[in-house]
């Protein structure tokens, strides 16, 4: 089968070469995969150095059963899934059960593609919020691949939901996937909030938790700013209103057992109905992964990269 390798020769550190077809457990599907969406830290990965040369990445990806696993677990021959795991930017992938999600039959692959981390992530950090209805809620790098799916999420469970992003021109669509305020920066919000999804970390991780009401949890996801985090002493501090706020941090992986296959499937199906917006803004064969590739390195695309493999 074909796949895209690491290849640090190559000037994205990536190479489409013929590899061997993968072999699944007894407790796994083989997958013919049709289309996989590209994570930013997926490609940034690709170019480190302790990453090695011919390692299959790519955790995101969706496609059509071709032989059920072997222990009956599973769904069946000829469903269309969404998988997540490693090695998903190949044209086969072996599956657990408990990581593949039966997809609508009549949903685009490319888009329910971009479900697994991003829809997942945001998902599973919003209920660790607790109930959110009538409650604010404030969603950093809101207009990334994360924080485009909490928006919705936290819209719907009925959260008055703050979005920060650092790019003014992606104001008017957040509004139009549920946001109720928009800023580019935390600081300038003027009314406290429940909680905090924060996906850029840095300064702005610093200001969110400044934000937060007695009480209040904001939970760590992402750390696009690459910048270090300081709390000083003062942002501390438990008296004026502030006390009893609390930081976490977040691993989707976190729980060895967790079984996604549910929610996998009911995010998909939320995205072909249209219920989600998936925020694909690139969308190309996997032969242009180049194009793709620098686009997410370079900050230019605030939303999904789609490859349509085949």
């Amino acid at each position: 089968m074909r796949a895209l390798v690491v290849d640090h020769g190559a000037e994205t550190h990536l190479s489409l070469v013929e590899v061997a077809d993968p072999v699944p457990a007894p407790g796994e599907a083989l997958v013919r995969i049709e289309a996989v969406s590209l994570n930013f830290g997926e490609v940034k990965g690709a170019a480190d150095p302790k990453t090695p040369d011919g390692a299959v990445i790519g955790w995101d990806a969706a496609g059509v059963v071709v032989r059920a696993a072997a222990d009956g677990s599973g769904p069946a021959e000829g469903a269309r899934v969404v998988t997540l795991g490693e090695a998903g930017w190949a044209e086969l992938r072996a599956v657990p059960a408990h990581l593949l999600g039966v997809v609508p039959v009549d949903a685009d692959l490319g888009d329910v593609s971009t479900v697994p981390v991003a829809g997942l992530s945001a998902l599973h950090v919003l209920r660790r919020l607790g109930p959110l209805l009538g409650r604010r809620v404030m969603i950093t790098g809101a207009s990334g691949g994360v924080g485009r799916y909490a928006v919705q999420l936290a819209a719907r469970a009925g959260a008055e939901v703050v979005a920060i992003s650092r790019n003014p021109a992606e104001a008017d669509s957040l509004r139009s996937l549920g946001a109720h305020e928009v800023r580019t920066d935390p600081a300038a919000v003027d009314r406290p909030v429940h909680g905090v999804l924060d996906n850029v970390g840095g300064r702005q991780l610093v200001d969110a938790f400044a934000a937060l009401r007695p009480h209040g949890v904001l939970v760590s996801v992402g750390r696009s700013s690459e910048a270090d985090t300081v709390l000083s002493p003062e942002a501390l501090r438990g008296d004026q209103g502030r006390h009893e706020r609390s930081i976490r941090t977040f691993y989707l992986f976190g729980d060895p057992v967790a079984d996604f296959s549910t929610d996998l499937a009911w995010l998909a199906a939320e995205v072909a109905a249209g219920r989600l917006d998936p925020g694909v803004r690139w969308r190309g064969p996997w032969t242009r992964y180049g194009e793709a590739v620098q686009a997410l390195l370079g900050r230019r695309l605030h939303g999904k990269a789609v490859l349509d493999v085949g």
